[in-house]
């Protein structure tokens, strides 16, 4: 009998001098990249293979109506795991999260949306927010996600995992603080001490996939993703980077042709948002998961997380007051109590509408 594999160990190394982390705007810092290559003398090229390589779809979305033109931003970027001989559209949303910048552009938040949040559904019904894309494509799980955050979902980024494994290679690897030590993979796995690790190539794509490890799924798994998205962001700032022609070149090289975008999102597009967004201080974005009330099962059996309503609600008249910062500090505080506080389950019985009967989420 052979022995199974050992897993593979990331290399630990010391920790960086603190400082001020850019987290994601749109799809994990492209827009910074873009930005700083707007400056350079290689642009056309950059904006040409940006142009020519990024995959284009419809998305509902009225670039015409006042929303549009309220002077805030808001982006939806999901992940997708299609495989090769699947249309992403009939795929479920495996990553969702939604950037708002408010029109002052001096601070961005980035939302995660669980994806097995129990919500409406435009004539569906009640069903996982990740469902909503099987259901009626990128238009559908737009408007679900503007339903249920209050946002005008500006533009649309969707961003197949594959591509952060060569983001990654191009960009030399990035350095991230692990919470916990965990594996991933079953063929010659990958170790992820608890620290400052460095991710790259088949690493990384591991790192922000796993969920099965965690006792509480994928509430680590968001958590991961936000700390790898801020990762990639933090090294696209890097000086080393920003001064490097080719490293620039060959981040953009790799990672396009792994994005699906609205109509409107091109080269020029991206550069003249990143330009609006050049006096934000970086300590000004913040990372959080939208309110919810932890998870339970439906009158149906479906493994879900409830949202919380009344913290839904206050969300939407931050969003709209323009008191976020304000916002996300309450919300932290209440999530802190609420760790020392043993967990109640859900009410089941609560559940009235007519489930809708969806397929098993995909395994990763």
């Amino acid at each position: 009998m052979r022995k199974p594999p050992a897993p593979k160990r990331v290399s630990r190394i010391r920790p960086p001098r603190r400082g001020a982390v850019l987290s994601v705007i749109l799809s994990a810092g492209l827009i910074v990249g873009a930005t700083a290559a707007g400056a350079s003398s290689f642009t056309t090229q950059l904006a040409k293979d940006f142009d020519e390589n990024r995959e284009v779809v419809e998305t509902g979305i009225d670039q015409t109506s006042e929303a549009f033109d309220d002077g805030e931003m808001n982006i939806l970027v999901l992940g997708s795991d299609a495989r090769e001989d699947e249309n992403p559209e009939d795929q479920r949303s495996d990553t969702m999260m939604l950037v708002h910048i408010p029109e002052s552009r001096d601070e961005a938040y980035v939302m995660s949306i669980m994806r097995d949040l129990w919500v409406e559904i435009p004539d569906v019904g009640m069903s996982k927010v990740n469902s909503a894309q099987s259901y009626g494509g990128y238009p559908l799980t737009i408007q679900t996600v503007e339903n249920l955050t209050g946002a005008d979902v500006d533009h649309l980024v969707v961003v197949d995992f594959d591509g952060f494994s060569d983001l990654t290679t191009a960009l030399g690897g990035i350095e991230i603080e692990n919470d916990m030590a965990f594996s991933a993979g079953q063929v010659n796995p990958s170790y992820y001490p608890e620290g400052t690790i460095r991710l790259e190539g088949t690493d990384a794509l591991r790192f922000v996939r796993e969920r099965k490890a965690f006792t509480d799924g994928d509430y680590q798994r968001v958590k991961n993703q936000q700390k790898f998205l801020s990762g990639i962001a933090s090294t696209v700032l890097n000086s080393t980077t920003l001064t490097d022609p080719a490293k620039i070149s060959g981040m953009v090289q790799a990672f396009t042709p792994y994005l699906t975008v609205d109509e409107s999102l091109d080269a020029s597009t991206l550069v003249n948002y990143g330009l609006s967004m050049n006096h934000m201080s970086p300590s000004a974005i913040t990372s959080f998961t939208i309110p919810n009330n932890g998870t339970g099962v439906t009158a149906g059996g479906a493994s879900v997380v409830w949202p919380d309503e009344e913290g839904l609600a206050e969300m939407r008249t931050a969003m709209e007051k323009g008191n976020m910062a304000e916002f996300v500090e309450d919300l932290e505080k209440r999530l802190e109590e609420e760790r020392l506080t043993p967990e109640a389950p859900g009410d089941a019985e609560s559940i009235e509408e007519e489930e809708v009967t969806v397929s098993e989420d995909q395994q990763l």
